[in-house]
């Protein structure tokens, strides 16, 4: 079966975040293919670089780069979600005059179009999050 994901919820304040992750992580292991992951609202947050969790805290940001890396998922940020919130890729910072970008690796910000194209593209949508 192929999976989208809709993240609404930041890391660390909500259990949408883990629960997503651990969904996605047992949906690969057991043989399906999670297509993409299109984090929303507050859920933009889960795709930052400058998270610093305490050491014996996960790393949610990592967490999902590293599923990104190893199994190919599509890990997009809401553009204007994620502008928002002051999160910026190196694109998007330099067309908005920033002097950072703040995007972690395996993420990328893009439209509301990559959600439409993962509920299209995907048998099913599962939606993490109010």
């Amino acid at each position: 079966m192929k999976f989208g994901i809709l993240v609404n919820e930041g890391p660390y304040t909500h259990q949408a975040s883990d629960s997503a992750y651990k969904f996605a992580k047992a949906a690969i292991d057991k043989g399906h293919e999670v297509f993409r992951v299109f984090f929303y609202h507050d859920g933009v947050n889960n795709g930052t670089a400058l998270a610093v969790p305490p050491q014996d805290d996960r790393h949610i940001p990592n967490q999902w780069s590293e599923l990104a890396k190893q199994h190919n998922v599509d890990l997009v940020l809401c553009v204007a979600a994620a502008q928002r919130r002051g999160m910026l890729d190196e694109d998007e910072a330099k067309r908005n005059g920033k002097s950072a970008n703040n995007v972690a690796e395996g993420f990328r910000i893009s439209g509301l179009g990559q959600l439409i194209e993962a509920g299209i593209q995907a048998d099913r949508l599962v939606v993490f999050g109010d």
